[in-house]
């Protein structure tokens, strides 16, 4: 199926596929420095790369949190990264109206966890002909998720991947069940952890969400060792200064160490 994503490189290499970006667009230029890095790194080590950025935060603890910089012009920005490094781009959707119009600027739909059973906007998504990247609810089972990629199959699309991002462990924590990665690529689909929202530390006290970037590493090399297809990693050059999502995300400056030791362990399983 990935073959089905445009621009996607390094197919034949055997690594999983990498998803990463920042939270959000925040601007023309963050967008490009980081996805100067990122795309450095993956053709340094052969890895197929979709660059991820939300034109919208519609999912917000708090009423006056960053919620974009409008719609048309992070869409824009998100077009401009493809365009320019000649590499596929995601963005999530929220709205069966918002499905066609994200569907011009870039190759692949992201569902959020909270709407993957959103029939709706399944089948808006899916109607686009576009990839359609379904987050597993933090309160669905992995077995669960077969109706999520029936409903985009019966709407004639068999274009999905589905992501893993961590199931609701008490009301302020995420437990990763990796038991459920294997369960979701019986479906006959690709499989990607998603190892930033997986360690989210949701409903702080401060209305802002928390989480524990320092151990993206060891989720990662988790999934990796399990066989999962592809990883999907928020991350920043300075996530203190991030407008979304600070907590969670990863240091750039920590990808490059980080992608060589899970290339090595990928290399290991084969």
């Amino acid at each position: 199926m990935l073959d089905k994503i445009p621009n996607l490189k390094h197919l034949d290499s055997g690594n999983f596929f990498l998803i990463a970006g920042p939270c959000a667009i925040e601007g023309e230029d963050i967008a490009f420095e980081i996805a100067e890095k990122v795309h450095q790194l993956c053709t340094q080590f052969q890895i197929p790369y979709i660059f991820k950025g939300s034109y919208r935060k519609a999912n917000r603890s708090r009423l006056d949190s960053f919620t974009g910089i409008g719609d048309e012009q992070a869409l824009e920005v998100l077009k401009k990264v493809g365009q320019h490094y000649n590499i596929p781009t995601t963005t999530d959707i929220h709205t069966d109206e918002e499905a066609a119009l994200a569907a011009q600027y870039v190759d692949v739909l992201q569902i959020p966890a909270f709407l993957c059973r959103q029939t709706s906007l399944l089948v808006a998504a899916a109607d686009t002909g576009k990839v359609v990247n379904v987050k597993k609810g933090q309160f669905m089972s992995a077995e669960a998720m077969k109706y999520a990629v029936d409903k985009i199959r019966q709407s004639g699309n068999e274009k999905i991947i589905l992501t893993e991002r961590g199931v609701t462990f008490g009301y302020q924590d995420l437990v990763i069940d990796y038991r459920g990665l294997p369960v979701m690529q019986s479906f006959g689909v690709p499989v990607v952890l998603d190892c930033t929202h997986s360690l989210q530390q949701p409903n702080q006290a401060s209305g802002v969400t928390g989480g524990r970037p320092a151990l993206i590493e060891t989720v990662a090399k988790a999934a990796i060792a399990v066989g999962v297809d592809g990883l999907f990693i928020e991350t920043h050059p300075r996530p203190a200064e991030a407008k979304s999502d600070g907590a969670n995300m990863l240091p750039l400056e920590r990808l490059e160490a980080m992608l060589e030791k899970l290339v090595k362990i990928r290399k290991s399983i084969q």
